[in-house]
């Protein structure tokens, strides 16, 4: 039995991976080396699970089939010996094939195409210098946005007033950190200074854009730099003029390159880039692979990129761990070379100077301190543990307690026993309420994550238990107050994958699907008009991630699974902003944590 035959009987292929060999196998008469084949079906099969391609000294990270895999030295000739296979230099465009091998790594062509030309973009921002005219003129500012301790230097403020000083002098900046670190706020200083120094300078305010990877992170990224905007407004010494051109709205990443229907390009490439000084692109590491490409394409010569996104969390659903792979090649961040630390020396006095390496050296700032949690929620000590992957520290502080958190050992449905009515009793007021833009805030409090679609502990069927529970099996599909989540993009309505809405009848006993946005605050919709959508009482992390809720409930199943990981369970309790609960058993959550949701990828090393 061959290896490819091997792999699909043991169902560790799917259809159209073994399709794919076989169509190469057709086409060249039956001649294909079968580990060329094993090659193709297992490159096809890497990119539905996330990664850019194959680590052939490492296929086991694709493909966990209980096979003899073939050695990697002789596997990689025997690509470089077939006519399905380039061998591209490093920087340079592939030759048309449907595989191209690198550096120990085989993809599918676009794939390796879409690392290559997002890294050479990178680099290309990256290396731009802005005019870092005017720092002088900008220090009052700056001291006010970030008041300097008694003895000059800037007061430890977790990093912010770093990303701010650096992102007047870099034309590419990377601000990561943990959720409520201040992302959000610090970016709306930066862009406040951004225009105080055009308006210094006698030059209009630069041309600004917010985006994220879903609707929903950016109308919170929206929210947050409207709240943001507000203080500063409120400060002394403040010009009203420069608040006034802060931007107040966002969109997806999407919306912002221009979709044309039907195609997979944007209407802004490289060739018809941006009309843009400035994007800033929240919720990072939710981005894939060809949409960063095609986004960094855009960005046009002279323009800064800045990304914020929390490279701990779950990486995107498609091919890619951008942020993860840029964050690895701009190493911590913090050596600066000499040249950037003395132009950065009026606003932020003594720098840590030192010559940095890579193309990316000195362009990420990594933010400590943590401001989203209430004080009644002390959730950094578990936070840390899971992201770390620390079992042992992990079940410590679940058990012994924390502020906020509860952990519900080995209980494996949460809609019985005691916690149902703490459950069920939130969501009948949603059935209470007329007022949709309250009903809409109070969705916000209470949310039940879980790590699977399907089966008993999987979101259908919870959101299915759940409804039953508030309106009855016989229930009207859309009843006064039932929550929705929209599952696909729809520029039509403006309503974008995980918008949450909630269902509210009129006077005359018409369903009304309500959103946020709008004039009013809430957009109304007939139920029967909207793209596709499910019940959001329940939701898997994946589609919680880029929103925030009072309290979550986190239920685990009751079996390992592939899905968990370390970076499933860091994301999802970190989606609490007052309390969290955590159903789970203790080999569950010791088998996620030491699973790594990492994914196989050439752009660290192609960017350093």
């Amino acid at each position: 039995m061959s290896l490819l035959d091997a792999l699909l009987r043991q169902g560790a292929l799917r259809p159209i991976d073994h399709a794919l060999a076989q169509s190469l196998r057709r086409l060249d008469g039956g001649g294909t080396d079968d580990r060329v084949l094993v090659a193709a079906a297992l490159a096809s099969s890497a990119v539905a699970q996330g990664h850019a391609g194959v680590d052939l000294a490492r296929p086991h990270l694709v493909c966990d089939a209980a096979v003899d895999w073939p050695d990697a030295d002789t596997w990689t000739q025997a690509l470089r010996d077939s006519r399905w296979v380039a061998q591209p230099q490093a920087d340079a465009a592939s030759v048309p094939a449907p595989l191209a091998v690198e550096q120990g790594m085989l993809y599918l062509r676009r794939y390796r195409e879409y690392e290559r030309r997002l890294a050479a973009g990178l680099r290309r921002i990256a290396a731009a210098a802005p005019d870092g005219a005017g720092l002088d003129a900008l220090s009052p500012l700056f001291a006010r946005l970030f008041p300097r301790a008694r003895d000059g230097t800037t007061a430890d403020d977790g990093g912010q007033a770093r990303a701010a000083a650096l992102a007047l002098v870099r034309s590419l900046l990377l601000v990561t950190g943990g959720p409520g670190t201040g992302k959000t706020t610090t970016i709306t200083r930066v862009l406040l200074l951004l225009i105080a120094q055009a308006a210094l300078a006698g030059r209009a305010p630069p041309r600004i854009a917010l985006a994220a990877p879903t609707g929903r992170a950016a109308e919170r990224m929206a929210e947050s730099l409207r709240a943001a905007s507000a203080r500063l407004r409120a400060s002394d010494g403040i010009d009203a003029a420069w608040c006034d051109a802060l931007p107040d709205a966002a969109s997806t990443l999407h919306r912002l390159l221009g979709t044309i229907p039907d195609r997979p390009v944007f209407r802004h490439d490289g060739n018809h880039p941006l009309p843009l000084d400035v994007v800033v692109v929240d919720e990072a590491s939710m981005v894939d692979l060809p949409l960063m490409c095609k986004l960094v394409e855009a960005v046009p010569d002279g323009a800064r990129l800045i990304l914020l996104g929390d490279r701990d969390q779950l990486p995107s659903v498609e091919a890619g761990d951008v942020l993860a792979a840029i964050t690895d090649a701009a190493g911590e961040g913090e050596a600066l070379p000499a040249a950037v630390a003395q132009s950065l020396a009026p606003l932020l006095g003594d720098v840590p100077i030192a010559a940095g390496r890579g193309p990316l050296a000195g362009h990420r700032v990594q933010l400590q301190r943590g401001y989203r949690q209430s004080a009644a929620l002390d959730l950094a000590p578990l936070a840390d543990a899971l992201r770390s992957g620390d079992a042992d520290a992990a079940m410590r502080r679940l058990r012994e307690g924390l502020a906020g958190v509860r952990f519900h050992e080995d209980v494996a449905d949460p809609l019985a026993g005691a916690s149902r009515d703490a459950l069920l009793s939130s969501w009948r007021t949603l059935m209470e309420l007329r007022d949709p833009a309250l009903a809409l805030q109070h969705a916000a409090r209470l949310r039940l994550l879980t790590a699977l679609r399907d089966g008993a502990q999987g979101a259908n069927v919870l959101n299915q238990r759940i409804e039953d529970a508030l309106a009855g099996p016989q229930r009207d599909p859309y009843f006064h107050g039932r929550l929705l989540l929209i599952t696909e993009n729809s520029y039509r309505h403006g309503l974008f994958n995980g918008d949450i809405g909630v269902c509210q009848h009129d006077a005359a006993g018409i369903p009304v699907a309500w959103f946020a946005g709008g004039s009013d605050g809430v957009r109304g919709f007939h139920p029967a008009s909207l793209p596709a959508h499910t019940g959001a009482f329940a939701m898997t992390v994946h589609k919680a991630q880029g929103s925030e809720f009072d309290t979550v409930w986190l239920l685990l199943p009751r079996q390992d699974a592939r899905t968990l990981s370390r970076e499933l369970l860091y994301t999802a309790v970190t989606r609490a902003r007052c309390e969290l609960h955590v159903c789970a058993s203790e080999p569950v959550l010791r088998a996620a944590l030491a699973r790594h949701a990492a994914r196989v990828s050439g752009l660290a090393w192609r960017l350093r």
